[in-house]
């Protein structure tokens, strides 16, 4: 019997492999608890009262996200390693620096971040410009969707081969529908078109007050009817799933063909 029992083959999990799939099943578990959703949400309503994402820099910027958001973005750009990052939006500079800090750690040579603003500020220009890592930085001052900024974008595009966007600029549905078109031909198959801001959709209806955007008209709802012509892209769950407190909610959204 003893025998029996000492010949028979056990299976050992690999310990990298065992820990992901412990933590894959508390992220499954983790997103369907809508107790935990609201939590997550209403936090977020209630941080705002203080510009909560407002109070972070990095490496010296001010960074206008979340902390999971930043962390999830570092996930994804170890992942895919991309060589082009463009991003819509730059206002004071810390996501651009965070994306250009990325590129110089994963240490793809001639990679650059192409930041994009209607209004690039003088004050916000200067303190980019003399930072350490604007060397992988190139300013484009315009709208986004001006066929003027797409050709330079067509550009320096041409010159990479691996793409990720980041659309964070004026946060309008139409806008936002407008940015999706044109820009996610430049997204490589297998990276990622980022959508911030997609939570407007769930904040109280008036919050934005005294801006353009609202539930029912903002990135979010942009997206939706993007995705819904678009086969070509599909929003990431496993990666929306654990962000919980985000400024992208179901905004991390693939290439996959």
């Amino acid at each position: 019997m003893i025998m029996g029992i000492l010949n028979k083959k056990f299976t050992i999990m690999d310990p990298v492999d065992e820990f992901k799939s412990e933590r894959k099943k508390d992220i499954d578990d983790m997103y369907l608890d809508k107790e935990l959703k609201k939590k997550s949400l209403d936090w977020m309503i209630h941080a705002d009262r203080y510009k909560y994402t407002y109070n972070y820099t990095w490496l010296g910027r001010p960074i206008i996200k979340y902390p999971n958001d930043m962390v999830v973005m570092q996930e994804l750009i170890w992942e895919i390693k991309p060589d082009l990052i463009i991003e819509t939006g730059i206002a004071h500079g810390g996501s651009i620096i965070f994306s250009a800090s990325m590129l110089e750690l994963i240490g793809a040579r001639d990679s650059e971040v192409l930041a994009i603003d209607i209004d690039i500020r003088k004050h916000n220009r200067v303190e980019i410009e003399k930072h350490p890592l604007f060397k992988r930085i190139c300013l484009v001052e315009g709208s986004s969707i001006s066929s003027e900024v797409i050709q330079k974008v067509k550009s320096v595009a041409s010159r990479h081969k691996v793409v990720m966007v980041i659309l964070d600029s004026l946060h309008t549905h139409e806008h936002v529908l407008k940015e999706l078109e044109l820009y996610t031909p430049f997204v490589s198959k297998g990276s990622y078109i980022i959508v911030p801001d997609t939570f407007i959709q769930f904040f109280p209806k008036g919050y934005y007050s005294n801006r353009p955007w609202d539930v029912g008209n903002n990135p979010f709802t942009a997206l939706k009817e993007f995705l819904s012509k678009n086969e070509d892209f599909k929003v990431d769950l496993e990666i929306c799933k654990k962000a919980m407190i985000t400024e992208a909610i179901d905004g991390y959204v693939k290439r996959i063909k």
